[in-house]
């Protein structure tokens, strides 16, 4: 049975085939670790589950890829905002929780819900946390490659170019 995918560049269904034969890597999103997972949230890691176990079935060796987003604003802003005097504690936030203990913690009932559902787990997990001097490097390039230039405010934020890029939303067949 052959695999058959829809190509958002395309516009079509096409049959798969992989870069490599007899192995395929996938890598995608998983979850910001922020707080409790809900359905919503696990959606993704149940149809890459499903993807992977009908590649490996079908005798692909595959290579999986989930990251784990445990620094971003919003854990932050929840870690910071434990240490404040009129903050309520209650049994999902602590007070006075380190954004890194916050972010472990969820990071791990995540990884229950992902067990509950029986989600086989990836080959390697990344955290964005190993990676934020790779992650400034790359913004560098594409702030000096014109593709990127930092906010107006001093914020410290970087905002991506839509209109520098010549092939940006080729993959989706949107116009800028």
């Amino acid at each position: 049975m052959v695999l058959r995918l829809y190509d958002t560049k395309t516009a079509e269904i096409r049959d798969f085939t992989p870069l490599h034969e007899g192995r395929v890597s996938l890598y995608y999103c998983g979850a910001t670790v922020q707080g409790k997972p809900h359905v919503g949230h696990v959606r993704s890691a149940v149809a890459f589950d499903i993807l992977i176990r009908w590649l490996r079935a079908s005798g692909y060796d595959v290579l999986a890829v989930r990251n784990v987003t445990d620094i971003d604003d919003k854990i932050l802003e929840k870690s910071a905002a434990s240490y404040s005097p009129d903050f309520r504690a209650d049994q999902d936030y602590p007070a006075e929780e380190p954004w890194f203990a916050l972010a472990y913690r969820f990071e791990q009932a995540f990884h229950a819900a992902y067990d509950a559902l029986g989600v086989l787990r990836p080959s390697y997990e990344p955290r964005a946390t190993g990676h934020i001097t790779e992650m400034f490097a790359l913004i560098q390039r594409l702030i000096d490659a014109g593709h990127a230039y930092p906010a107006p405010d001093g914020s410290g934020d970087v905002y991506f170019d839509v209109r520098s890029w010549q092939n940006y939303g080729e993959l989706t067949r949107q116009r800028v």
